[in-house]
């Protein structure tokens, strides 16, 4: 193999891991934006579930009071029945006690509706709870593990670039632009073999000349379809 494509694959191998690593450096913030979102719709569901908690123990709280309020006129009603004369004033009263007592039984029964509802609820928020404290726990470990590895990938990257940096010099000029310009273009893949007479990039047989060529590795040769540079596999 011509020294010159030994040291464009090795070459070859280093941008790769370069674009690889860039490529997921750029896809981490999306990642932590998943986990901010993830915790921000658990921290919503807990809250949301505590106040549904709260506006059931204020429906209570007003129905207690309402409650309260129909006996105290109860208690007023029966007073004034005792003390009319009149048959028709105690007919009235009468009628209206009994009004507000079967109002008082149906707040009495709402209220033990929403006392179950207030038990139920507190369970359901409990489990809110817990939840949203385990994606926060969650979360920060998660970002903590990604700002290493954010520090991790820009170190290698730091290394790989001065490591390439070494490579490209003791390419020959021309042909590292040659060779930039297809890596650029072909998919991160500039150098590749030549199988049986087939292009193992653009899978495209080539001529016996240009077989030949490749297979002798005294010059640089080029698929005459893709243009990419060649080596010999077999």
């Amino acid at each position: 193999m011509l020294k010159e494509i030994e040291q464009l694959l090795i070459l070859q191998d280093r941008d790769r891991k370069i674009r690889a690593l860039k490529t997921e450096l750029k896809l981490l913030p999306g990642e932590r934006k998943a986990m901010e979102e993830k915790l921000a719709k658990s921290t919503q569901q807990y809250e949301a579930e505590k106040l549904k908690g709260k506006s059931i123990e204020v429906e209570r709280k007003g129905l207690e009071i309402e409650a309260a309020t129909k006996r105290d006129t109860i208690a007023k009603y029966n007073l004034q029945k005792f003390q009319t004369r009149k048959n028709e004033e105690f007919q009235a009263i009468t009628n209206e006690i009994k009004r507000y007592e079967a109002d008082v039984s149906a707040l009495e029964d709402r209220e033990l509706e929403l006392m179950e509802a207030a038990d139920q609820q507190k369970r359901v928020v409990a489990e809110a709870e817990k939840g949203a404290a385990e994606v926060k726990a969650q979360f920060a470990r998660n970002v903590q593990y990604l700002e290493e590895k954010i520090v991790a990938i820009q170190e290698q990257l730091k290394e790989l670039e001065t490591d390439r940096t070494r490579l490209a010099g003791h390419v020959e000029e021309d042909l590292l632009d040659t060779y930039n310009r297809l890596f650029n273009s072909k998919s991160d893949n500039a150098v590749v073999g030549l199988d049986h007479e087939v292009c193992t990039g653009c899978h495209m047989r080539l001529t016996a000349s240009t077989s030949a060529k490749v297979r002798a590795a005294r010059e640089v040769a080029h698929c005459e379809q893709c243009g990419r540079i060649l080596y010999w596999v077999n």
